[in-house]
């Protein structure tokens, strides 16, 4: 099965360099179509344009897992209202896009390229409204982030949207892509898919990672763009890290032997970034090492805006680490 798995990602990789031409040019474009949405409604509501595309990111990567959220019918924004918030839970018609029905049921869609109608396929119509919410109290982080709690009711939904919002302030760019293999490609590692496997070690559970054996010291790298969001001992992982990306996912680093001296959490990272080193960490209190070979536990996580769940990184790993040796061989 794995001898098809890895056939199948070089012949992705093979075919790469000719199918992107056109398709990163259409990526480029609709990047370009939403930066140039962000920053028209920051001329009208004076909001910093990266929250709102911390706001779009958040709910495209949503709609991506969710299925009682309908797929996008049009334009390139992917925020989404319920129908009763938008028209009114009161208004017979909940597909109205009449500005003065909608208000009068206490709906909250906004006309935001003054058409006439207040249409949630409207691009402009979704981030104008968006915009009136969260700017009720003013444009400054902390009342953004009262409205945000206001509008989303879940702390988790308010850190992810902030935090994607630092990110792309600080790049001053949302095409923000790439990944690398959580080791040097160079090093002496080994791995195979583990996802599932039984663990006894607090209770009978299953692995929810992929273990990537190396030697002590050998260096863990960011795999992603994104911030680390925790940083610490752990009963089962040890000393071990976790970075949220863009899309919602949680990379999780376990059984770390030390961390990067310069890692901090809040920090943001890129991939390649060394967060710390592969040790033997864990199943005990804090300092607690030895009970296993050194090996790093990698694990990935999706959010979909209610909870969190664990899903098998690694086809991933194998695709990063072709990716990665692809690059090399072209210097």
């Amino acid at each position: 099965m794995w001898k098809k798995l890895t056939i199948i990602l070089i012949l992705i990789n093979l075919f790469l360099p000719t199918l992107p031409a056109s398709a990163e040019v259409d990526k480029q474009k609709i990047y370009q179509q939403r930066m140039s949405l962000y920053k028209e409604v920051e001329l009208i509501s004076h909001i910093p344009w990266h929250y709102f595309a911390a706001i779009d990111q958040y709910e495209r990567n949503v709609r991506s897992v969710r299925r009682d959220i309908p797929k996008k019918q049009d334009g390139v924004i992917s925020i989404y209202f319920k129908p009763e918030i938008w028209s009114g839970s009161l208004n017979p018609n909940q597909n109205d896009k009449q500005p003065f029905t909608i208000a009068l049921f206490g709906g909250i869609g906004l006309d935001g390229d003054n058409d006439g109608y207040a249409d949630q396929n409207n691009d402009r119509d979704l981030l104008y409204t968006m915009a009136n919410i969260i700017g009720h109290y003013g444009n400054n982080r902390e009342h953004i982030k009262i409205m945000l709690w206001e509008h989303y009711k879940r702390a988790k939904t308010v850190e992810l949207i902030t935090g994607f919002s630092r990110m792309y302030a600080h790049y001053g760019k949302i095409d923000i892509e790439g990944n690398a293999f959580p080791v040097p490609i160079s090093s002496n590692h080994s791995y195979r898919s583990t996802f599932g496997a039984r663990r006894s070690f607090g209770g009978l559970r299953s692995h929810e990672g992929t273990d990537i054996f190396a030697g002590y010291g050998v260096p863990v790298r960011a795999t992603c763009y994104g911030i680390i969001e925790t940083k610490g001992w752990n009963r089962l992982g040890g000393w071990r890290i976790g970075i949220r990306d863009l899309h919602n996912n949680y990379h999780y680093y376990a059984h770390l032997g030390g961390f990067s001296k310069d890692v901090k959490l809040g920090q943001i990272v890129e991939p390649g970034t060394v967060v710390g080193f592969v040790g033997s960490s864990g199943y005990g209190p804090p300092g607690t090492a030895g009970k296993f070979p050194p090996h790093l536990h990698y694990g990935l996580y999706k959010d979909n805006g209610y909870t969190e769940w664990s899903f098998d990184p690694y086809i991933h790993l194998r695709l990063w680490k072709q990716q990665e040796l692809m690059r090399i061989r072209k210097k």
